[in-house]
């Protein structure tokens, strides 16, 4: 019996691990790494370059859809190309957001309320057309193809929810921070300590890791005077993305096992 489970093929292990990587400790750092340095980016395009959130929107969509497409063609889980499009969803969604807040005028609740349904179909039709949410069935290109839109949406959710906090509601990017942080921990005792649906955790904790890290970008590189560090954004983006290399090269995510 040992023999059996021991003399697995290549061919065979490929087929039992989906494209997206483990779901650990490590993937929420890198994650929420991820999401700041898609806030300190963005506003490094559309503000400090003066490019424009139009222009700067259409860069980081072409960018998000070349390495979609790298994402969807690669035969199995690739670190590289998983995380770069995740940092795509990031920066697209920031520019997203913010145009929709501010250049169209919705407001932070307006835009938020669009993206909560927009996201909301998504996963309803990727259910109704695949059977399940879960991130651990991601292998064939339409689940994949399903699984990025609605991380798209939540990336840009997350962009208007930080922003709606922290600016709109005036508690500040630290008084944010620490309110996204305590609802992250409080999804993490439910998976621990209750038989909440993992799946439905899981998503709820993909959307508020954005909006920290949004907060937690803006900390960095928003005026002193508007409560932040003043920092510089090129600055601020490269040593998130040196610290996101980084913990690849070191840990080495693995791929998730699929569900059976």
């Amino acid at each position: 019996m040992l023999g059996e489970h021991t003399m697995i093929s290549h061919e065979n292990l490929s087929k039992t691990l989906s494209k997206v990587p483990e779901v650990t400790l490590l993937f929420w750092i890198i994650k929420i790494a991820a999401t700041t340095l898609g806030e300190t980016a963005g506003d490094a395009l559309s503000m400090s370059l003066n490019l424009g959130y139009v222009i700067s929107t259409a860069i980081f969509a072409v960018i998000f859809a070349v390495f979609v497409g790298l994402q969807i063609k690669a035969k199995k889980y690739n670190s590289f190309f998983y995380w770069a499009t995740i940092i795509a969803t990031t920066t697209l969604g920031t520019t997203i957001a913010d145009f929709v807040d501010r250049t169209l005028g919705v407001g932070y609740a307006g835009g938020s309320l669009i993206l909560l349904i927009l996201l909301g179909l998504s996963l309803f039709v990727w259910y109704l057309s695949c059977g399940t949410i879960s991130v651990k069935s991601i292998q064939s290109a339409k689940s994949e193809a399903f699984y990025w839109l609605t991380i798209m949406f939540s990336q840009t959710l997350g962009t208007a929810l930080g922003d709606w906090t922290a600016d709109t509601q005036g508690l500040g990017y630290t008084s944010a921070a620490l309110i996204f942080g305590t609802l992250l921990l409080v999804l993490a005792i439910c998976y621990f300590y209750t038989k909440i649906s993992r799946t439905l955790l899981f998503w709820l904790a993909f959307v508020l890791t954005r909006p920290l890290g949004a907060v937690l970008g803006d900390f960095l590189d928003k005026p002193i005077a508007h409560g932040g560090l003043d920092l510089s954004r090129f600055s601020a983006s490269f040593v998130l993305l040196a610290f996101i290399v980084v913990c690849l090269m070191v840990f080495k995510p693995k791929a998730a096992q699929t569900s059976h």
